[in-house]
């Protein structure tokens, strides 16, 4: 793990990382991490072959830790030097007992916690228990209190902007649908020609022509019968 801490800040000052991820890194201790990551807001260790938390530094701007799929069956005190932690992932992990998770109650700012997947979610009432051991707690495995899902901040917003957008595509295909109706309009015919804006012609109903020649089809008919009248006559 130390040596991964060392990739991940080559080029830049501890201090200056706000977000570490360590996944797989596989270690049973913590390991390089050290109180110089002060600023350390996200961490994640998930699936690193972690058996105990002793040695956690103390970060004092933390909000979220991924310890998902580890091997830790308690020492979740060594957690109390990051007051202001609000996410914390344990799901995967060897914990037991609901008593093993009675150190959180000091992060006074822990709202989320996940422990799905442990055996502790077997104790008989288990939710009641955990909700009334850590009252600062708002959602438990992704539910409240009363079994309301979790759902991330801006996730409504997200929805609003997409139909927004499905809104606005609608309006430009009826706007695309106007524009064509009035190009429509901008021709004039006349005997079957129509004329654009520049003044060229062009033929736009064709049937105009089939007519003509089919007038004409029908008057050849009424010269011949007239010839035929004038020569009766003239004999």
């Amino acid at each position: 793990m130390e040596k991964r801490i060392e990739l991940e800040k080559r080029g830049r000052k501890a201090e200056d990382i706000t977000e570490l991820t360590l996944d797989d890194c596989r270690a049973t201790c913590i390991e390089g991490l050290t109180t110089e990551f002060k600023n350390l807001e996200s961490l994640s260790l998930i699936n690193s072959g972690l058996t105990t938390l002793k040695g956690f530094p103390a970060l004092p701007n933390l909000l979220k830790l991924e310890l998902s799929d580890n091997r830790i069956s308690s020492g979740l005190e060594h957690l109390k030097g990051c007051p202001k932690l609000s996410h914390l992932n344990l799901s995967g992990n060897k914990l037991e007992e609901i008593e093993t998770l009675e150190p959180l109650k000091h992060l006074q700012n822990l709202q989320n916690l996940d422990v799905f997947n442990c055996k502790v979610t077997t104790v008989e009432e288990y939710r009641t228990k955990v909700f009334n051991l850590l009252p600062q707690l708002k959602y438990l495995d992704g539910y409240d209190r009363d079994d309301e899902e979790y759902e991330e901040e801006g996730a409504d917003e997200d929805e609003e902007e997409d139909d927004d957008e499905e809104a606005e595509d609608v309006e430009d295909e009826e706007e695309v649908e106007d524009e064509d109706d009035e190009v429509g309009l901008e021709y004039l015919t006349k005997d079957g020609i129509e004329q654009d804006s520049e003044g060229e012609e062009f033929e736009v109903n064709p049937e105009a022509e089939d007519e003509e020649d089919e007038s004409e089809e029908e008057e050849e008919p009424r010269g011949v019968k007239r010839k035929y009248e004038d020569d009766e006559e003239n004999v």
